[in-house]
């Protein structure tokens, strides 16, 4: 069984989260999804989140797509990654960390073999969160 592991805030689920979920999914069996900390939200996107971490894990795992949903690491982010022994990482189009620099953090902890892909925006310019947040948008 080929592992997936994608992580995210995943505040106020739209259709580009869902699109994500569908891109990860096909890279492997089973997707896990890792939810950031209502901490790490706040540190990285300089707010926090509408919906505390135990509430978008409830939402995220009632959906059909996802396999598994775990809460994220306060920090030793890489460290936490060899618990759920992914073949694959996936990352958003957004996201901050580079393909490169995660492929050297999970080398730096032994995990070398894990397969890191950024993963092709849905829509961005209507479907991203701080879009959604900032104006009406028609689905």
């Amino acid at each position: 069984m080929t592992k997936v592991l994608v992580f995210g805030a995943f505040d106020g689920l739209h259709p580009g989260h869902l699109d994500f979920f569908r891109q990860a999914k096909k890279f492997g069996d089973w997707l896990i999804v890792s939810v950031g900390t209502d901490e790490n939200v706040e540190r990285i996107k300089g707010k926090r989140p509408l919906f505390s971490q135990k509430e978008r894990m409830r939402i995220i795992g009632q959906l059909r797509l996802v396999d598994e949903v775990v809460a994220g690491a306060k920090k030793d982010y890489y460290k936490a990654i060899k618990n759920y022994n992914p073949d694959v990482i996936c990352l958003g189009y957004d996201q901050w960390a580079s393909v490169d620099d995660v492929r050297s953090g999970l080398k730096s902890v032994g995990l070398s073999k894990i397969t890191v892909v950024r993963l092709k925006p849905y829509r961005a310019d209507r479907a991203k969160s701080t879009h959604l947040k900032n104006r009406s948008v028609d689905f």
